[in-house]
Protein backbone atom coordinates (compact mmCIF):
# COMPACT_ATOMS: atom_id res chain seq x y z
CA UNK A 1 0.00 0.00 0.00
CA UNK A 2 1.09 3.67 -0.85
CA UNK A 3 -0.32 6.88 -1.77
CA UNK A 4 -1.74 8.59 1.54
CA UNK A 5 0.15 6.30 3.90
CA UNK A 6 2.66 9.85 4.93
CA UNK A 7 0.29 11.89 3.53
CA UNK A 8 2.09 12.72 0.31
CA UNK A 9 5.78 12.01 0.89
CA UNK A 10 7.27 8.87 -0.88
CA UNK A 11 6.63 6.23 1.43
CA UNK A 12 5.16 2.31 1.37
CA UNK A 13 3.84 -0.65 3.58
CA UNK A 14 3.21 -3.97 3.14
CA UNK A 15 1.05 -5.88 5.60
CA UNK A 16 0.43 -9.77 5.40
CA UNK A 17 0.27 -12.62 7.41
CA UNK A 18 3.72 -13.70 9.67
CA UNK A 19 3.89 -17.09 8.00
CA UNK A 20 4.12 -15.14 4.82
CA UNK A 21 6.19 -12.64 6.04
CA UNK A 22 8.71 -15.40 7.21
CA UNK A 23 8.98 -16.71 3.83
CA UNK A 24 10.35 -13.32 2.61
CA UNK A 25 12.81 -13.02 5.32
CA UNK A 26 15.47 -14.71 3.63
CA UNK A 27 15.18 -12.84 0.20
CA UNK A 28 16.49 -9.85 -1.06
CA UNK A 29 14.33 -7.09 -1.95
CA UNK A 30 14.63 -3.59 -3.89
CA UNK A 31 12.50 -0.45 -3.04
CA UNK A 32 12.50 2.94 -4.51
CA UNK A 33 12.36 4.05 -1.47
CA UNK A 34 13.45 1.71 1.03
CA UNK A 35 14.98 3.04 4.61
CA UNK A 36 14.09 6.87 3.51
CA UNK A 37 14.51 8.24 7.21
CA UNK A 38 12.73 11.49 6.39
CA UNK A 39 9.73 9.61 4.63
CA UNK A 40 9.70 7.23 7.85
CA UNK A 41 9.39 10.42 9.40
CA UNK A 42 6.67 11.99 7.83
CA UNK A 43 4.81 8.57 7.85
CA UNK A 44 4.99 8.10 11.60
CA UNK A 45 3.66 11.40 11.80
CA UNK A 46 0.81 11.12 9.72
CA UNK A 47 -0.17 8.04 11.78
CA UNK A 48 0.50 9.79 14.95
CA UNK A 49 -2.14 13.01 13.87
CA UNK A 50 -4.55 9.81 12.66
CA UNK A 51 -4.17 8.48 16.10
CA UNK A 52 -4.63 11.61 17.79
CA UNK A 53 -7.26 13.45 16.11
CA UNK A 54 -9.52 10.77 15.70
CA UNK A 55 -9.54 10.81 11.95
CA UNK A 56 -10.89 6.72 11.73
CA UNK A 57 -13.47 7.51 14.32
CA UNK A 58 -14.19 10.28 12.42
CA UNK A 59 -14.12 8.23 8.93
CA UNK A 60 -16.32 5.55 10.49
CA UNK A 61 -19.20 8.29 11.39
CA UNK A 62 -19.59 10.45 8.44
CA UNK A 63 -19.14 7.56 6.04
CA UNK A 64 -22.17 6.44 7.69
CA UNK A 65 -23.85 9.24 7.80
CA UNK A 66 -22.89 9.65 4.01
CA UNK A 67 -23.99 6.53 2.64
CA UNK A 68 -27.34 6.81 4.94
CA UNK A 69 -27.89 10.08 2.95
CA UNK A 70 -27.32 8.67 -0.21
CA UNK A 71 -29.03 5.77 0.23
CA UNK A 72 -32.29 8.50 0.91
CA UNK A 73 -31.12 10.30 -2.36
CA UNK A 74 -31.57 6.61 -3.96
CA UNK A 75 -35.20 6.66 -3.10
CA UNK A 76 -36.15 10.20 -5.18
CA UNK A 77 -33.88 9.13 -7.56
CA UNK A 78 -34.38 6.72 -10.29
CA UNK A 79 -31.75 6.86 -11.99
CA UNK A 80 -29.78 5.56 -8.97
CA UNK A 81 -29.83 1.66 -9.28
CA UNK A 82 -27.80 1.07 -6.11
CA UNK A 83 -25.55 2.64 -3.48
CA UNK A 84 -22.67 0.60 -2.15
CA UNK A 85 -19.41 0.25 -0.18
CA UNK A 86 -18.21 1.05 3.33
CA UNK A 87 -16.39 3.89 5.01
CA UNK A 88 -15.39 6.76 3.11
CA UNK A 89 -15.25 4.39 -0.42
CA UNK A 90 -18.26 4.35 -1.53
CA UNK A 91 -20.34 3.75 -5.20
CA UNK A 92 -23.35 5.00 -6.55
CA UNK A 93 -24.38 3.44 -9.78
CA UNK A 94 -26.55 4.96 -12.56
CA UNK A 95 -28.85 3.10 -14.31
CA UNK A 96 -31.17 4.31 -17.12
CA UNK A 97 -33.62 1.81 -15.81
CA UNK A 98 -34.07 0.33 -12.16
CA UNK A 99 -35.52 -3.31 -13.77
CA UNK A 100 -32.98 -3.82 -16.49
CA UNK A 101 -30.12 -2.24 -15.29
CA UNK A 102 -29.04 -0.92 -18.30
CA UNK A 103 -25.99 0.87 -17.03
CA UNK A 104 -26.34 4.93 -17.50
CA UNK A 105 -22.60 5.69 -18.64
CA UNK A 106 -23.30 8.79 -20.28
CA UNK A 107 -25.38 10.62 -17.89
CA UNK A 108 -22.59 9.38 -15.19
CA UNK A 109 -19.82 11.92 -17.32
CA UNK A 110 -22.43 14.67 -17.54
CA UNK A 111 -23.05 14.41 -13.74
CA UNK A 112 -19.56 14.14 -12.73
CA UNK A 113 -18.86 17.67 -15.67
CA UNK A 114 -22.26 19.13 -13.50
CA UNK A 115 -20.56 18.64 -10.52
CA UNK A 116 -17.21 19.95 -11.14
CA UNK A 117 -19.10 22.91 -12.23
CA UNK A 118 -20.04 23.22 -8.48
CA UNK A 119 -16.55 22.58 -7.19
CA UNK A 120 -17.32 19.20 -5.97
CA UNK A 121 -14.36 16.48 -7.80
CA UNK A 122 -16.01 12.90 -7.80
CA UNK A 123 -14.41 9.99 -10.28
CA UNK A 124 -16.27 7.01 -12.25
CA UNK A 125 -15.65 3.70 -12.67
CA UNK A 126 -17.19 0.38 -13.02
CA UNK A 127 -17.66 -1.90 -15.70
CA UNK A 128 -19.66 0.15 -17.86
CA UNK A 129 -18.01 3.88 -16.56
CA UNK A 130 -21.47 4.17 -15.44
CA UNK A 131 -21.04 4.23 -11.20
CA UNK A 132 -19.75 7.50 -9.99
CA UNK A 133 -16.82 7.01 -7.09
CA UNK A 134 -17.62 8.91 -4.19
CA UNK A 135 -13.98 8.70 -1.87
CA UNK A 136 -13.28 11.64 0.14
CA UNK A 137 -10.59 12.03 2.72
CA UNK A 138 -10.43 10.60 6.11
CA UNK A 139 -10.49 14.18 7.62
CA UNK A 140 -14.27 15.00 6.00
CA UNK A 141 -16.90 16.47 8.32
CA UNK A 142 -20.34 15.51 8.23
CA UNK A 143 -21.20 19.08 6.49
CA UNK A 144 -18.86 18.12 3.58
CA UNK A 145 -20.43 15.15 3.48
CA UNK A 146 -23.96 17.05 3.02
CA UNK A 147 -22.87 19.01 0.38
CA UNK A 148 -21.57 15.83 -1.48
CA UNK A 149 -25.36 14.73 -1.37
CA UNK A 150 -26.89 18.33 -1.89
CA UNK A 151 -24.55 18.76 -4.81
CA UNK A 152 -26.02 15.25 -6.56
CA UNK A 153 -29.48 15.90 -5.61
CA UNK A 154 -29.34 19.21 -7.53
CA UNK A 155 -27.59 17.76 -10.58
CA UNK A 156 -28.91 14.50 -10.84
CA UNK A 157 -32.24 16.11 -12.44
CA UNK A 158 -30.31 17.36 -15.05
CA UNK A 159 -29.34 14.32 -16.67
CA UNK A 160 -32.14 11.84 -16.24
Amino acid sequence: MAKGIANGAPLGAMVTRPEISKNLANRHHFNTFGGNPVSMTQGLATLEVIDSENIQQNALNVGNHLKSRLLELQQRHPIIGEVRGMGLLLGVELVKDRQSKLPARDEAGKVMELCKERNLLIGRGGQYGNVLRIKPPMCISKDDANYIVDCLDEVLPLVA
